[in-house]
């Protein structure tokens, strides 16, 4: 289809989206993420679907229950999947081993195939990555799915600290809000800037967020409005068992390591690596209060080497040991 350049209004084709729903889908991802779409189809507020058009795709026509309660009723039954530019999976809950069907496996399949792009929104990346569509790609959850989704997919390129990434034929987006920076951005692409603003405006975002927008997520108690600093600190939550290195943080946000070494002085007036000893720290402090498992086993699973050294730095940090704190709490 023909792009249209952002900064014009002339019409082009109908952005086409379908929509895939699963078991205990996330209702605000979605309705956040058509809605959007609605608004930049037409002007002032009369949803004419001048400028896009949607379909919520279903392999019946029965409801489909969203986590929060509200049902939503598939609009049409599977159709020729090339006829979409993109479709999108909007998951929720990971409660359920089948949150699609057979049928709904084979059309994305088949979609994939055509060479139709793929959203997963929310935990539909999951989904996607789960009939085996999301391998080469690079996959953007939450912070809250991170760990599920690299303990499931191994092998599996995923990243917690960006709202959304799109890149050649697949699309991945952490959901909530985030699913309508996402929107508008596939609508900046395909209808142009002015369309995706005034959807915004109309829903009362201020402005539109990019892929390069840092998930809102501090861990510690650190406060930066840099957001290279704040994407170091996610990524180190996430690499709580110490296995990145300070050198693999700083490319991870286009830095060397003397450049991050400089930066997280400027902002927090520490080393990045005394910041990660302490985000690993704070993770063991938590399992030790809220669990009863073994100091050598709390110890490796935050990347010391051993229960001394992990106490002694303990002490250092918190001015106890381990098992003098377990001891006070006891009491």
């Amino acid at each position: 289809m023909t792009i249209k350049p952002s900064d014009t209004n002339a019409p082009v084709d109908r952005l086409k989206i379908g929509f895939v729903l699963a078991k205990s889908f996330t209702l605000s991802a979605f309705s956040l993420f058509v809605d959007t779409l609605r608004l930049a189809s037409d002007e002032f507020d009369r949803s004419g679907r001048v400028l896009a058009d949607w379909e919520v795709l279903g392999s019946t026509r029965h409801l489909i229950m969203s986590s929060c309660g509200v049902k939503v009723a598939p609009t049409s039954d599977f159709v020729e999947p090339s006829q979409f530019h993109y479709i999108v999976v909007v998951g929720g809950l990971l409660n359920s081993d089948t949150p699609i069907d057979q049928d709904t496996v084979n059309f994305l399949k088949a979609a994939a195939a055509k060479n139709v792009r793929l959203i997963g929104v929310c935990t539909g990346s999951f989904i996607l990555a789960e009939i085996g569509l999301m391998k080469q790609h690079q996959t953007c959850v939450s912070w809250l799915h991170y760990q599920t989704f690299r303990d499931r997919f191994p092998d599996h390129q995923v990243r917690s600290d960006r709202i959304f990434n799109l890149d050649r034929t697949r699309g991945s987006c952490a959901g909530g809000s985030s699913a309508a920076d996402m929107a508008a951005s596939i609508v900046q692409r395909h209808i142009g800037h002015d369309a995706a603003r005034n959807a915004l405006e109309v829903l009362q975002i201020e402005r539109a967020r990019t892929a390069l927008e840092i998930q809102p997520r501090r861990p510690l108690s650190i406060e930066s409005e840099d957001p290279r600093i704040r994407a170091v600190l996610i990524m180190m939550d996430r690499h709580i068992e110490g296995t990145i290195t300070i050198p693999e943080l700083a490319r991870s946000v286009g830095l060397s390591r003397r450049q991050l070494e400089r930066l997280f002085l400027s902002e927090t007036r520490s080393t990045p690596a005394l910041v990660y000893r302490r985000v690993r720290l704070e993770r063991a402090k938590q399992v030790l209060l809220q669990s009863k498992a073994p100091l050598i086993e709390i110890a490796l699973d935050t990347g010391f080497e051993n229960a001394s050294h992990f106490s002694r730095a303990f002490k250092q940090t918190f001015g106890q040991t381990p098992t003098q704190l377990r001891a006070s709490m006891a009491d």
